[in-house]
């Protein structure tokens, strides 16, 4: 087993957000990974010794042109990537592939067709929203789910959604994100006595986080504590969109917008604050979360939790018990749950313990990463079940694959 190798494909290496790819490809015991990106970003936030950059390919323009506007084929042939990434992966023997994100898979459709063995697809939130950018985005979803052993999902919502989009639900397997308890450790706290309540959310500045939402519930709820706080952590567009609504409701003295975080200072964060806000939303694009990985860390160090009946959350937060849900868009529920907790001591200290007692028995780190191996296991037996079959077709594409091009 510890012979095994998997090529963990994820198209940039890695965008912020991306945290809980990172400690996935670092956490693996049973398998050995490498990492094939096209772009590498952020090298010493996330730093990984066996990296394969994949090279732009040398493309022919006649053999480009005609593959492209004759042909109609993928970009993944008219770029000529295919037999580029096979001599990658035969030259690193990788026992399968792990492509991070539904649209990186449609992306190696082609790839993934004719590649002799097996290929899993992590789903991850965006990725299950309509996409009309990508040509057929739904039709090749289906191809997709076809082509591959199995498919992974970060929670039993999202899994929900991929079944509406045509995946088999026999092929699915649930993949949550784990979290490294150590480093996320239970903080005792207290309500504070003088009224001076730090709220903080945690997460990239889009729509799907909400963030206006509490923005509108924290106005309400510093009427009655007026000494509270609200600490926003993480860019995006929306940033200036919130900071002028901050304004216009009267509160931007009263919240601090501090960007992108290291892991330390979001730790001290997480440590001074005293209830995590995360009201997520589904935008008319159907893009949805998994389970937020900001959520899970607050509520492993005992933040009580304060967010919506949206994507995979429930599935982590007990209503009553780690924190309080309220519905998408309600931002007075959502000022009225944060009120209840804040006054109620009892309450408070309840659920912060609660909430890392489940964390710690539903989402730690080394359980999950066993989990995801036994996925992989099992998409290389089950791909082996059908290798005679599988061999006969290879050849047949393989042989069909080169395209005549007219001469010059």
């Amino acid at each position: 087993m510890a012979d095994r190798v998997v090529a963990s494909y994820c198209t940039t290496f890695l965008k912020p957000e991306m945290l809980h790819i990172y400690r996935q490809v670092r956490s693996l015991q049973s398998y050995r990974t490498f990492v094939m990106t096209k772009w590498l970003q952020n090298e010493d936030r996330f730093p990984f010794d066996d990296i394969e950059l994949i090279p732009k390919p040398h493309i022919n323009p006649l053999r480009h042109g005609w593959l492209k506007f004759v042909k109609r084929k993928s970009p993944i042939e008219y770029r000529g990537e295919y037999q580029m990434l096979a001599s990658l992966l035969e030259r690193r023997g990788a026992d399968l592939m792990h492509i991070y994100f539904g649209h990186t898979g449609v992306h190696l459709l082609p790839f993934i067709e004719r590649w002799s063995r097996p290929c899993v697809v992590s789903f991850h939130g965006a990725d299950v929203a309509s996409k009309p950018e990508i040509r057929d985005y739904a039709r090749k979803l289906k191809r997709l789910f076809k082509s591959v052993p199995l498919v992974l999902s970060r929670s039993h919502s999202l899994s929900q959604r991929l079944i509406s989009l045509g995946c088999p639900p026999e092929k699915l397997r649930l993949c949550r994100t784990g979290v490294p308890l150590r480093q996320f450790e239970f903080v005792r706290r207290e309500a504070p006595a003088d009224g001076r309540w730090r709220l903080l959310q945690a997460c990239r500045l889009i729509p799907k986080k909400g963030v206006a939402t509490t923005l509108c519930a924290f106005a309400i709820f510093q009427k009655e504590f007026p000494k509270a706080e609200l600490v926003i952590a993480g860019k995006g567009p929306l940033q200036g969109h919130l900071e002028e609504l901050a304004e216009e409701l009267g509160i931007a003295s009263k919240v601090q917008f501090r960007g992108f975080l290291t892991q330390g200072e979001l730790m001290e964060l997480y440590a001074s604050a005293h209830i995590f806000v995360h009201p997520s939303e589904t935008p008319p694009d159907q893009n949805q979360e998994g389970i937020p990985n900001s959520v899970l860390e607050a509520m492993s160090t005992g933040l009580p939790v304060v967010a919506t009946t949206h994507g995979g959350i429930p599935e982590a937060v007990e209503h009553g018990r780690g924190g309080l849900l309220v519905e998408e868009r309600d931002f007075e529920s959502l000022a009225t749950a944060l009120k209840e907790i804040a006054r109620s001591k009892n309450a408070f200290r309840e659920m912060g313990l609660l909430g890392s007692e489940y964390v710690a028995g539903n989402f730690e780190q080394s359980a999950q990463i066993r989990s995801l191996e036994a996925h992989y296991t099992e998409a290389v037996e089950l791909a082996g079940e059908r290798k005679p079959a599988a061999q006969a077709v290879s050849a047949r594409v393989a042989q069909s694959y080169v395209e005549q091009v007219p001469a010059k």
